[in-house]
């Protein structure tokens, strides 16, 4: 099973501006497969920084309301908010991997929802910060995500239930 992928706004900012080509129909494609597959993560952070640059920032403002109904829709993804443990995480990401303060919650957010994949442009390609792997959506193609960050089935930490085996062939008592 593939696991929940999280996103950043620039990801969500280019499925709209259709200045952007080239980039619109992959942010778009990526963001159609993670609703069809109910893989989409995100937090509240990323949702306030999508709504604030669809309603104040250059060609692509819409009207508010337009972008309100977008992260509405959003919602649905269960955002993670700034909590205590996020903010915490953040702190440490921060100082082990020396990216921005916003880049850490951002990273936080996609650890603490057990993603494997965070999509965007303000991070490194490639780069691994902890259990979360960095891709653009516009090198990573969508059949690649499914095969190579699936989540390892991991072997049960409890042990079984009933009496424990024996071994086939008894030590001999002594």
């Amino acid at each position: 099973m593939t696991g929940p992928v999280f996103v950043d706004a620039n990801v969500f900012l280019y499925a709209l501006d259709r200045d952007e080509v080239r980039k619109r129909p992959l942010a778009r494609a990526w963001l159609e497969y993670l609703w069809r597959e109910a893989l989409g993560r995100t937090s509240i952070q990323v949702l306030s920084e999508y709504y604030v640059n669809l309603t104040r920032k250059g060609a692509s403002k819409r009207a508010a309301e337009g972008a309100w109904e977008d992260v509405r829709m959003y919602l649905s993804w269960n955002p993670r908010e700034i909590d205590e443990e996020v903010f915490l995480r953040a702190r440490e990401n921060e100082q082990r991997y020396r990216i921005s303060w916003w880049d850490s919650l951002v990273v936080a957010a996609a650890q603490l929802q057990d993603c494997a994949l965070l999509l965007t442009e303000d991070l490194q390609d490639g780069a691994v910060l902890g259990s979360v792997t960095v891709r653009s959506p516009f090198t990573l193609e969508i059949g690649e995500a499914g095969a190579q960050y699936a989540i390892p089935e991991a072997p049960s930490r409890h042990r079984g239930r009933g009496r424990p085996r024996r071994p086939a062939t008894a030590p001999p008592v002594r």
